[in-house]
């Protein structure tokens, strides 16, 4: 089938095309549920950066439906919701999807800790990223333990994304399966 005949079908298909976007949508709901504006631990802990838990899974498990636009796009929707400069943490996104994209043969038999660890290392040059680019548009080193907070809870919570994430990857696969 050409590029031009599988993109009418996605088209032509609504259950197809939200099975192709799904993770687009989750990582971009994941971006609203960070920046709303409640805080359980009453403004103490800073907002997670729950988007790029959903980048890492799609970004390693599915490429092709988390594309890097798709990424500029989350990042650049979690900048504008957080407050923060315009770029910032589609700059950290990128990053750690350009890590994942990659090492995805090295990543994808990490089991266990191992995963974790691995979503640390992408946590950390996202965050390294982002920390960069903000001390360059402040002029100034921008106050570390914040990024630091913000980047161990995102750790923390990465395990109870996950499942949720496989499940909805089953979903995926399924819907797609039966739809073509």
């Amino acid at each position: 089938m050409t590029e031009r005949g599988s993109l009418f079908f996605i088209m032509a298909s609504p259950v197809r095309l939200f099975g192709t976007m799904m993770p687009v949508l989750v990582a971009l709901l994941l971006v609203i549920i960070a920046n709303l504006p409640i805080s359980f631990t009453g403004g103490l802990l800073p907002a997670p950066a729950l988007a790029l838990v959903a980048i890492y899974f799609w970004g390693l498990n599915r490429p092709r439906l988390m594309p890097p636009f798709a990424v500029l796009a989350i990042g650049l929707a979690e900048d504008l919701l957080s407050g923060g400069p315009p770029g910032l943490w589609a700059t950290g996104f990128l990053a750690a999807y350009i890590l994942v994209d990659r090492q995805r043969k090295t990543f994808t038999e990490l089991n266990g800790a191992g995963t974790l660890i691995a979503f640390t290392g992408a946590m950390l040059l996202a965050s390294g990223a982002a920390y960069l680019l903000a001390s360059a548009i402040y002029l100034r080193f921008v106050p570390l333990p914040p990024l630091l907070l913000e980047s161990v809870l995102t750790v923390l919570l990465y395990p109870l994304l996950d499942r949720p994430m496989n499940w909805a990857d089953r979903s995926i696969t399924r819907l797609l399966r039966n739809t073509g």
